[in-house]
């Protein structure tokens, strides 16, 4: 057996060399510029010690029912957004598709998925807050745009990976493409999509939250206005809400989603 086929290549160890090089720059020069104060550490257990006594050691449960009712509305929020963008992602997601459209047709619209994708819910919200002022209904439209980027990506990519063989069959039995999509691709990918539109859902209840922060409304509203003014006995009891809530939700979600994986195999 000669060495070559033993020794990793010269080129091959430079290019891993130069990879660490890169890496070890970078990560200096991102210390360097956020100044990472270490030593600054070393308060923080006992900081986070403070605030945690400070929220539940006496939690005000007076304000539980009015939590209750942000929270769901930070859940419609994220229900509204999840809906919506699913149903345009989907549409779109198909013409992305390269099994399905022309590359004058999919290339454009995934540029326009990765612009989105580039852009963070908040911002959207920010923008579209111009027309619709600072209502819930302005979070449910930023968390339907902003699915539409990766949800979208995920269709066109389920449909680019699933087996053609259906199609095929619709094809060569005088199916349009419409049909070959409707007959042969779809019921392939339903599952997938499902759920992945139920994790998209997941997804929207975490950030209906962050978006309550420049004020459309749920329980992020609430969390801002609270902490501002330091009642940390009553930001204890909305903390609690939301971790509730938002592992019940992935719980279910979670437990359908693996029961539509599961009936796919079966």
């Amino acid at each position: 057996m000669s060495t070559a086929h033993v020794l990793p290549s010269r080129s091959r160890s430079w290019g891993v060399f130069a990879a660490w090089a890169g890496f070890l720059i970078i990560l200096a020069l991102s210390f360097g510029y956020i100044r990472v104060d270490l030593t600054a550490l070393k308060d923080l257990p006992s900081n986070i010690w403070h605030y945690l006594v400070l929220m539940f050691s006496n939690p005000d449960w007076s304000k539980l029912g009015e939590a209750l009712l942000q929270t769901w509305r930070s859940v419609a929020m994220a229900w509204i957004g999840a809906l919506l963008g699913v149903f345009l992602s989907t549409i779109l997601g198909v013409l992305a598709a390269n099994t399905v459209s022309p590359g004058w047709v999919c290339l454009p619209l995934r540029a326009l998925f990765a612009i989105i994708r580039a852009v963070p819910e908040i911002i959207i919200a920010i923008i579209i807050l111009t027309v619709t002022g600072l209502t819930p209904f302005t979070g449910a439209l930023a968390l339907a745009i902003g699915g539409i980027g990766t949800h979208a990506k995920w269709t066109y990519e389920a449909i680019e990976t699933a087996p053609t063989g259906p199609a095929e069959a619709v094809k060569a039995a005088g199916g349009s493409l419409a049909e070959m999509v409707r007959w042969g691709t779809w019921p392939i990918v339903q599952p997938e999509l499902a759920s992945l539109a139920l994790y998209r859902f997941e997804i929207n209840v975490r950030t209906s939250a962050v978006l309550g922060l420049i004020g459309v409304g749920g329980i992020g509203d609430m969390l801002t206005g609270y902490t501002q003014y330091r009642q940390w006995d009553v930001v204890g009891v909305l903390l609690i809400v939301v971790i509730v809530i938002t592992m019940s939700i992935d719980a279910i979600s979670g437990a359908i989603r693996r029961r539509i994986v599961a009936a796919k195999f079966t």
